[in-house]
């Protein structure tokens, strides 16, 4: 009997392991979970531009990371596009898919098969423009500006903000739609003929705008820069027979007591005595997740002396390395001596040359 409840509790921590491993496709494709087709497509049409790796500019390490990205972002497409694959994943997530036979991969060489199929060309060329979609309007942009931490920016965090935006609801009735003006040609007497435009309308059910509350949850990833923008697609204002407009929300950082960040670095000021500058002391100073960062030293500190601490600053966004940390040190000297400190100071340094030296101008 025991064997078979152990086999149990390991089947159960198994699954539990795969479910916290599990991709989310909704979130790679930054869409609701009640996506339409549409809007799966317009989100994986974005995203497939922005993440292609042939317009990423860096090592081969960096190029394989955005590979990947891309990869993951074509999956995600492939399976939520499948009415079938959607239900299985819905109920299952990726493990149901594996079941069903589809494997839960990033899609192999299907990504450049999707690709194709919006812009033309596969990987190694684009092919922009030789499948042009007709431009459809487009609701406004909506920008909210979010103030974080540098510690947030640090090890990132996860914000729910509530927002209260229009939404379009089905009305009673009828309303004239996709309007669009048309060339008529009329006869108006033996061989004589007059062209005039009319606009055409169709009849579609009537729509109304209401007023809706909803909470999104806004990822802050480490290393994200100052004024960086998160874009969630088709979560801004609507538009009636138009395409609903992007929310974006502006990263503002919010000033830190003891560092400033400099692009990927930190810099930071330490206040230390004249004694400790003559003759060396141990400090350390607390980093943005907790950790101690050891700042002394045994030497002699010049006023205005920066020394460098590598790979202590911030994350570098969507990469594996860091930036740097730079320390400026101030001298804090007395404000008044004593004669006989004088006298001693004198009698300790008098006959010191170094001590005695006068810049030159």
């Amino acid at each position: 009997m025991r064997p078979r409840i152990a086999g149990l509790a390991a089947a159960v921590l198994l699954s539990v392991l795969c479910l916290a491993a599990a991709r989310d496709y909704y979130d790679i494709l930054q869409i609701p979970r009640s996506a339409t087709d549409a809007q799966i497509k317009r989100a994986y049409r974005k995203l497939a531009l922005k993440m292609h790796p042939d317009k990423v500019q860096g090592n081969d390490e960096e190029k394989k990371a955005a590979a990947a990205k891309f990869a993951d972002v074509s999956h995600a497409y492939e399976v939520l596009t499948d009415g079938e694959k959607r239900k299985v994943y819905d109920r299952y997530g990726e493990e149901g898919l594996k079941q069903m036979g589809q494997g839960g991969g990033r899609g192999g060489g299907g990504a450049q098969d999707i690709f194709s199929q919006f812009f033309g060309g596969g990987f190694g060329g684009f092919g922009f423009g030789q499948q042009e979609e007709e431009e459809t309007p487009k609701g406004d942009n909506v920008v909210v500006m979010l103030e974080v931490t540098l510690e947030d920016l640090y090890l990132g965090k996860h914000y729910t903000i509530t927002r209260v935006k229009s939404v379009i609801k089905p009305a009673p009735g009828k309303r004239k739609c996709n309007c669009r003006h048309k060339v008529v040609t009329q006869q108006v007497g033996p061989g004589m003929y007059q062209q005039y435009t009319t606009q055409v309308c169709e009849d579609c059910p009537n729509v109304k705008y209401v007023t809706e509350r909803e909470q999104l949850t806004v990822s802050v990833e480490p290393g994200m820069p100052d004024g960086h923008t998160i874009t969630f697609f088709e979560e801004g204002e609507p538009l009636i027979d138009g395409e609903q407009g992007d929310l974006l929300i502006y990263l503002r950082t919010l000033p830190h007591p003891v560092f400033e960040r400099r692009y990927d670095g930190l810099l930071c000021n330490a206040t230390i005595s004249l004694l400790e500058a003559l003759v060396g002391f141990e400090r350390e100073i607390e980093h943005l997740d907790g950790h101690k960062v050891q700042i002394g030293t045994s030497g002699v500190t010049r006023p205005g002396e920066v020394r460098w601490f590598e790979g202590e600053g911030m994350p570098i966004f969507e990469k594996t390395k860091r930036g740097d940390l730079w320390v400026t040190f101030t001298v804090a000297f007395p404000r008044t001596i004593t004669e006989e400190q004088r006298k001693e100071l004198r009698r300790l340094f008098g006959e010191d040359g170094e001590w005695a030296r006068h810049d030159e101008l």
